[in-house]
């Protein structure tokens, strides 16, 4: 469980602090240390982060529940992944019906991720790290909208193509994950 927690504490140490820090002009660290080094230090605490995660949430799976889910939550889960993984992809794309639709795609897609594993899984681990990403998806939606961001204006240039891939691409994704990659990446078999 220490590798699981220590994860999510450096990952979402990472992620709250670039949440949180200043953006004032003079006082804002990626200004200070700039772009490529402040996203190199990011990334590099972030992945060490993910490997912990990873790791200790492997090293768990035997801890015990602390629920039993409902039969329809795995139902529920399937349901939401697809969205999810549409809107997943719509934010790494460019700005199309979607993305502004929604606003913030990845944290919309991050909530429904980890409320969907809640709703299948109640085993000790897999609640401590869904409801840590879901909590952190609400936090940074809340700090998000107090800072102003709100995300692609309406007059910004959408793009079919772009919703078009957030579509295709997702629904691939959703059908490899359901069918193979699920239990190769995660030990657990979907189907």
């Amino acid at each position: 469980m220490l590798y699981l927690i220590l994860g999510l504490v450096i990952f979402f140490g990472a992620h709250l602090y670039s949440t949180f820090r200043t953006r004032a002009p003079g006082k804002d660290i990626k200004q200070t240390l700039g772009y490529g080094p402040y996203m190199g230090l990011y990334s590099l605490v972030s992945i060490v982060g993910f490997v912990l995660i990873c790791w200790g949430f492997g090293a768990t799976r035997d801890a015990g529940s602390l629920y039993m889910a409902p039969s329809w939550g795995r139902h529920v889960n399937l349901a939401l992944m697809l969205p999810a993984l549409i809107l997943l992809v719509a934010s790494q794309l460019p700005t199309g019906a979607i993305k502004k639709a929604v606003k913030h795609p990845m944290l919309v897609a991050v909530k429904l991720w980890a409320f969907g594993h809640l709703l299948a899984n109640g085993e000790i681990n897999s609640v401590i790290l869904f409801a840590s990403f879901l909590a952190y998806a609400v936090i940074d939606r809340i700090a998000v909208k107090k800072r102003g961001d709100t995300g692609p204006g309406k007059d910004a240039a959408s793009s079919v193509t772009s919703d078009a891939g957030a579509v295709v691409i997702g629904a691939g994704l959703y059908v490899a994950i359901l069918m193979w990659l699920h239990p190769i990446l995660f030990g657990v078999a979907v189907m």
